[in-house]
């Protein structure tokens, strides 16, 4: 993925979803993924990365188990945590860094 770099060093506040398909926990997340999109719009981007298509991305940032979300705006890393969340909790995440 070559504009993943481009992607996280922008300005925007941008929620990664490092996730695998075989992963039951990583297809609990994406409805809340949708959820999120749907009441946040345009304030955030949200991609998502499968580990298996992107290992030595997956590898650069030390991903060990899926799903990982990380948190980035202007290339800075703001928050990271593994395992699947529900809307609220990923919500208040979101806001303390928006």
């Amino acid at each position: 993925m070559g504009n993943f770099s481009d992607i996280i060093h922008s300005d925007q506040l941008t929620l990664v979803d490092f996730y695998a398909t075989w992963c039951g926990p990583c297809r609990m997340m994406h409805p809340v993924l949708e959820q999120l999109k749907g009441q946040l719009g345009d304030s955030i981007r949200i991609i998502k990365l499968d580990v298996d298509k992107n290992e030595s991305l997956a590898m650069n940032y030390r991903v060990q188990s899926v799903p990982t979300l990380m948190l980035f705006r202007g290339g800075n890393m703001l928050w990271r945590q593994s395992g699947a969340l529900d809307l609220n909790s990923l919500k208040s995440i979101i806001k303390q860094h928006q």
